[in-house]
């Protein structure tokens, strides 16, 4: 049997989640009236959509319209859609049938912000700073989670609600008991939920808000960046630079597409900076027992309930900070990746294009761990006889061993199939994100790609026989530059008042699931209730 082919290598390093939905993504760009903002994304898709949306080009270049090009991924579609409309009409008539969405528009002061918070006083400052900015501060909200630190106090000087648990309950807890304390759903047609770590950026609301206008979307995931403005040293800066290929890549190839709504599925609503129209938060179980994290169940109960549609903008732009300690980045890495499983396992498949979408996610993600897992050995037995001589061959069991790999597998292979590609996206990325720096501290990216195939595959067991508690504990922050307070934005129309303290807890009145926005935000707009 001849060696694999380099390009073999090169399909899971790239990813055929990235091929599918970077062509999706394509014609979504091809449908947009902006064809200026068109012609820039597809030359900032460069070498890597050459590869991964070639089927797509060759199907619009024989193709007279785009017409017949949107047509042909609705045929290759229907058979999903058929299978989805089935599903949705025997649901019909359910009692947790979803909510019916109407198409109000919303503005910035009809949000409201909640922030959950656990021991972030190096940082809470600053990201209320940034969002006060944009916000009015009558509609910010913060709840402390069994906060050691000044966090609470630090919320209370910015102007901004505050409730404290009486423990560590956890984020999606916290986030449950703040919802229903603060009366969110009654009081506000949207809900952001923001990260005590992330800045909103100024055009963050221009480019979300508008999304809501289309009928059927729910939630609006945010765009992440990691932050800059602060000191890293050389692994620091390592970590942070692989995180931050992974934001741009992924979401200008992969959530792009996904979010595209004619076939919109998407396997998370980042928890970040993401919005969701509280109509439909009486339908989502905040804080089912057994996950360490709450967004990929939330947007899984988005698609599995067929509450609505998820959408995107590479505009909604909000700031994070990742962990610049390779233990916090492990220990968030394989929260995360254990917080997938879990949730995988908690929500059975269906007919739909969301169980599809997430099948091909999670066999490229197990069969890419185990390769790149497998890599670091391949490489050693293939060089160790040019290295010790070929006296390592004289032990029968690496003599096997060396010739069943050598067989299969090549340095070359290797070389042009896994690195290069790899050093290739981390081009890209440098290019995009005008990041030179990138170009160095990619050289060092395969390794933390090893460590990160080593920690998803050690996840799956963990995702399916262990329960998580929920109790979070925030990696080590750097506080932010200093920026300068804001005044309050006033408030354009006053939300209904609510005291800061004595807080009675919410009692959720018969029919509350059938009109959950209040009558005061209806009669605004004009709307019978």
């Amino acid at each position: 049997m001849p060696p694999l082919p380099w390009w073999f290598l090169a399909v899971f390093v790239v990813g055929a989640n990235f091929a599918v939905w970077g062509a999706v993504g394509v014609i979504r760009l091809a449908e947009s009236r902006k064809g200026r903002m068109a012609r820039r994304a597809v030359l900032a898709l460069g070498v890597n959509f050459a590869i991964w949306g070639m089927t797509c080009a060759i199907r619009l270049a024989g193709s007279r319209t785009v017409l017949l090009a949107r047509l042909s991924m609705w045929q290759l579609a229907r058979p999903v859609a058929r299978a989805t409309g089935r599903a949705r009409s025997r649901q019909a008539g359910a009692e947790n049938a979803g909510p019916t969405i109407p198409r109000i528009s919303v503005s910035v002061s009809d949000v409201a912000v909640l922030i959950p918070a656990h021991n972030e006083a190096a940082v809470l400052g600053e990201s209320l700073n940034a969002i006060m900015k944009l916000v009015p501060a009558a509609n910010i909200h913060v709840v402390s989670d069994g906060s050691t630190d000044d966090t609470p106090a630090i919320a209370r000087r910015a102007g901004a609600h505050v409730h404290e648990t009486e423990r560590n309950v956890g984020k999606a807890g916290a986030l449950r008991e703040a919802i229903e304390r603060f009366e969110l759903i009654d009081r506000y047609p949207v809900v952001l939920l923001l990260d005590a770590d992330t800045r909103v950026q100024p055009d963050y609301f221009t480019a979300a808000l508008p999304l809501f206008d289309t009928p059927g979307v729910v939630a609006v995931a945010g765009c992440v960046q990691t932050a800059r403005d602060r000191h890293l040293d050389f692994v620091g800066n390592i970590l942070v630079g692989h995180r931050e290929r992974i934001y741009t890549i992924g979401q200008r190839l992969l959530k792009f597409g996904q979010t595209y709504l004619r076939t919109n599925a998407t396997h998370i609503v980042p928890g970040f900076a993401s919005m969701y129209r509280t109509e439909v938060l009486p339908y989502i179980d905040l804080n089912p027992p057994g996950l360490v994290i709450e967004d990929f169940n939330m947007t899984f109960e988005v698609y599995q309930k067929s509450l609505g549609k998820v959408a995107f903008s590479l505009s909604a732009v909000a700031v994070t900070q990742d962990p610049d300690k390779f233990h916090d980045y492990v220990k968030q890495t394989r929260r995360w990746a254990v917080g997938l499983w879990q949730t995988v396992r908690r929500h059975p498949p269906r007919a739909n294009l969301f169980t599809a979408m997430l099948a091909l996610l999670l066999l490229e993600l197990v069969t890419s761990s185990v390769i790149f897992v497998l890599l670091p050995l391949i490489v050693v037995v293939l060089v160790l006889p040019d290295l010790a001589g070929n006296i390592s061959l004289t032990w029968p069991p690496f003599a096997d061993l060396h010739a069943v790999v050598a067989a299969h597998m090549t340095l070359w292979a290797i070389l042009f199939g896994v690195l290069l590609p790899d050093y290739a996206m981390t081009c890209l990325v440098a290019v995009l994100d005008r990041r030179p720096r990138l170009l160095f501290f990619g050289l060092f990216f395969p390794i933390l790609r090893v460590i990160d195939a080593a920690i998803a595959l050690s996840a799956v067991p963990a995702g399916w026989f262990v329960r998580s508690s929920g109790v979070w504990q925030s990696p080590t922050r750097r506080a932010f530059e200093p920026t300068p307070m804001p005044a309050p934005i006033a408030t354009r129309t006053p939300p209904v008042p609510v005291a800061t303290t004595n807080l009675e807890p919410v009692t959720t009145a018969p029919g509350h699931l059938e009109s959950p926005v209040s009558s005061e935000y209806i009669r605004e707009r004009g709307h019978a209730s």
